[in-house]
């Protein structure tokens, strides 16, 4: 490994004597033997810079076009093309949270409209500086509850998604808390009211919180009428996962009783990439703004009388005592919460909700074409899950047995009608 370092022999020997060391060998003493590096990699000689790209341009070629139709929490949408451009400025460019407030007015000044938006989007009256993604962002709503409520039972929607809940699980274990999961309807692929354990006129007296995804891992939308009252009356909170494009027609999460939303904003003028970075959305109602985590961004008055942005609370740790920290989260994804501000800026209330009418429509149209071959009934968004052995989409096996042959199909409003066809036809010729 040494021949990767530009350190001489004598720059070695030099660094060893500082240390009280006489090999590198014996610097690397600590490492197991079984698992240290016995012979030299089997490596090519170098390239020349255009030998290099030459070398990659060819590699690239041999890459696979990713499936149009792949979905379930990355989501190809349309990207304007100014979005790029301010968020590729250099004074927006590091993504760090800023900690000389007073000196970056311009990142403040963007993250606070970022909340603002997120607040309007979501019908909240308080959101973060962002979360790392919509799975961490669950797991730190499940911690909020808990402390809020001072119980430890959370009980997540089997139709959330399966990856999101591996976390809220690995969070949960760590912490002592207790993860239940609610079965979803076997005939509509929502969550399953009639099992699901909501409190006191189950004997629960434990439960924290009730997590819900709307629409779900398998597009389906959710019923949420009445829910938030009998989740309050068990003294629980009610938390809902919500894809953000899909609030340019659905009716906000606050206006149905929600007491804290978060969600994936990737689909927010970020591109899929392969497959990151996210942007955890995260939003409360008023009486829990102290128990947030992460940071808030206020507006206030400088000392001339100006309006002008600092942070209002920071609850990390690092920021306040151990003992009153309510997360440890760390770098915030203020570059993507950038890009987020500026789609939502360019496309306005008008164009998030013609985002969403396609992605419904042209959902729907491939629906009604696969008709023999969607296994789930009622409403969907953008995504939906068929029964076939062609690899198409995402297969669901992986994350649900039951599903043996079943593909989650999803169509944006960039799924153009030609593509639909040729998936029809294809799927046609399957057996």
């Amino acid at each position: 490994m040494t021949d990767y370092i530009p350190n001489t022999a004598k720059d070695q020997e030099s660094m060893l004597k500082a240390i009280g060391k006489k090999s590198i060998d014996e610097l690397f003493s600590d490492i197991p033997e079984k698992v240290r590096l016995k012979k030299p990699l089997n490596l090519p000689q170098g390239l020349s810079e255009p030998e290099l790209l030459e070398e990659l341009s060819a590699l690239s070629k041999k890459n696979e076009l990713a499936s149009t139709f792949l979905g379930a929490g990355s989501y190809n949408h349309f990207i304007p093309s100014v979005v790029k451009h301010i968020v590729s400025r250099s004074e927006f460019y590091t993504a760090y949270t800023p900690y000389q407030a007073e000196a970056s007015q311009g990142i403040l000044q963007a993250i606070y409209e970022y909340q603002s938006m997120i607040c309007e989007l979501t019908g909240m009256d308080a959101a973060n500086a962002s979360m790392y993604d919509g799975a961490t962002a669950i797991a730190e709503a499940a911690f909020l509850a808990c402390r809020a409520t001072g119980r430890k039972e959370i009980v997540v929607s089997s139709a959330v998604h399966p990856e999101y809940r591996s976390v809220l699980k690995t969070y949960a274990k760590g912490a002592g808390l207790n993860v239940k999961e609610a079965p979803f309807s076997k005939n509509q692929a929502t969550l399953d009211l009639a099992t699901l354990d909501i409190g006191r006129a189950t004997g629960n007296n434990n439960l924290a919180c009730v997590i819900l995804q709307q629409p779900n891992f398998f597009g389906s939308i959710e019923d949420v009428r009445s829910l938030a009252e009998k989740i309050h009356a068990a003294g629980a909170l009610f938390i809902v996962c919500a894809d953000p494009i899909s609030l340019g027609l659905l009716k906000a999460p606050g206006d149905y009783g929600a007491d804290i939303v978060v969600g994936e904003g990737q689909s927010l003028g970020n591109p899929r990439s392969f497959g990151g970075p996210g942007l955890g959305i995260f939003a409360v109602k008023k009486p829990l703004l102290r128990q947030i985590p992460g940071r808030v961004v206020g507006q206030t008055t400088d000392a001339d009388g100006k309006r002008a942005f600092c942070l209002t609370l920071q609850t990390r740790e690092q920021h306040i005592r151990r003992e009153r920290a309510t997360s440890n989260i760390c770098s915030n994804e203020a570059l993507a919460a950038l890009a987020a501000t500026v789609y939502l800026s360019v496309m306005g209330k008008q164009g998030l909700r013609k985002v969403a009418e396609l992605c419904l429509q042209k959902a729907d149209y491939l629906k009604r074409k696969l008709k023999d071959k969607v296994v789930f009934k009622g409403p969907t968004f953008k995504e939906f899950v068929i029964k076939t052995n062609k690899k198409v989409g995402v297969g669901l096996e992986q994350f649900y047995p039951e599903l043996k042959n079943c593909r989650l199909i999803c169509v944006t409003e960039l799924t153009s009608k030609k593509v639909m066809d040729g998936l029809v036809k294809d799927l046609g010729r399957s057996h």
